[in-house]
């Protein structure tokens, strides 16, 4: 030790440059590192949700979590699974061994979930995969709130939520708060009576009407070309012009005797900013990528865009953390800088 020390001392330009190199190098690693505040750790939770809208919570124990979590219960490496069944679907969550492998684990649980789908009601949506990643939380919510039809409000949001993913640092915008898009047939009992239509039966027509029929390929000899059915219905027009019944040269159209709105379902929970209906949007950045640089793209991106809304609409950001970043940063870089003084 005594012999290095002593060569350090006789050579006092090689120690220096070596110094030189070595803070140049490490300052370039401190711009270009990924700036941080929750690290990425794999955390040993995986579940499953499986949506059914209607369904009550005890069919959901016997309908969806019984032949989940049959398959599931198969999996090695399972510390624990617990299963949770609620109005309108169920859960599963598995646990596994502390130093488990993420990649293998979801590949073992997405391959049982395959194998139980079919023992699932038809009714019910496919059953999703989720593992939980401190890296995929959303690391900014952008908040649009104001006095304008909820229609308007969402085609704002779901256009900002376009160009939001086009960022490439950016995984995915979530819109929280959005209602499925739907088309609303308010039926005239009177004229249903005058009909003489059974509601049961038209409900039941409807719903054959908008079915996708696989008619196959036709041969002719020289060539196969696919023969297409056109059997969905696309816009209200459809429905509005869909006959319901025949009497010599006389069809009855569903014009007749019902109306046809566009609306939204039914909501489940309620946002309000202020007072007035709100959306969010759910910012995650990718994996390896800077935190701070991705929410002031972000934040530029919904400055240029919100700069055409309308003044009604308001914009808020939420759960903003680069400003506690820059702070740690800050107090990172003035210890760094205290060591180097001291050491120099």
């Amino acid at each position: 030790m005594i012999a290095i020390i002593e060569s350090a001392l006789s050579r006092p330009r090689t120690v220096l440059l070596l110094l030189a190199l070595i803070l140049i190098a490490g300052t370039v690693s401190y711009m270009t590192i990924p700036k941080e505040s929750d690290p990425d750790i794999d955390i040993p939770i995986i579940y499953v949700s499986m949506n059914h809208e209607g369904i009550s919570p005890g069919d959901a124990e016997r309908l969806l979590i019984r032949p989940m979590e049959q398959e599931l219960k198969g999996i090695e490496g399972v510390k624990e699974m617990r299963s949770t069944a609620y109005e309108g679907g169920a859960n599963v969550i598995l646990e596994f061994d502390a130093g488990f492998n993420a990649d293998i684990a979801i590949d073992d649980v997405r391959t049982k979930v395959d194998l139980a789908k079919p023992e699932l009601p038809d009714e019910t949506d496919e059953p999703t995969v989720n593992e939980v990643n401190l890296s995929l939380f959303p690391v900014i919510v952008v908040t649009l709130s104001g006095g304008v039809p909820e229609r308007t409000l969402l085609r704002l949001a779901r256009d900002l939520q376009e160009e939001i993913e086009g960022i490439p640092s950016v995984l995915e915008a979530n819109i929280a708060g959005e209602r499925e898009e739907l088309v609303e047939i308010v039926i005239d009992p009177m004229l249903v009576e005058s009909y003489a239509l059974d509601a049961t039966e038209l409900i039941e027509f409807v719903s054959r009407s908008n079915r996708l029929v696989a008619a196959g390929a036709l041969d002719t000899g020289s060539g196969r070309f696919s023969v297409k059915v056109p059997g969905l219905l696309e816009g209200a027009q459809d429905l509005l012009d869909l006959p319901i019944k025949t009497q010599g040269d006389a069809v009855t159209t569903l014009r007749d005797i019902a109306t046809v709105n566009r609306t939204f379902k039914d909501p489940e929970s309620f946002a309000r900013v202020g007072g007035e209906p709100a959306l969010a949007l759910e910012v995650s950045k990718r994996t390896g990528e800077n935190v701070i640089d991705t929410i002031e793209q972000v934040r530029a991106v919904v400055e240029r865009i919100s700069a055409d809304w309308p003044p009604e609409v308001e914009v808020a950001y939420t759960q903003d953390r680069s400003g506690d970043i820059r702070n740690m940063l800050s107090d990172l870089q003035n210890n760094i800088l205290s060591a180097v003084l001291l050491v120099m």
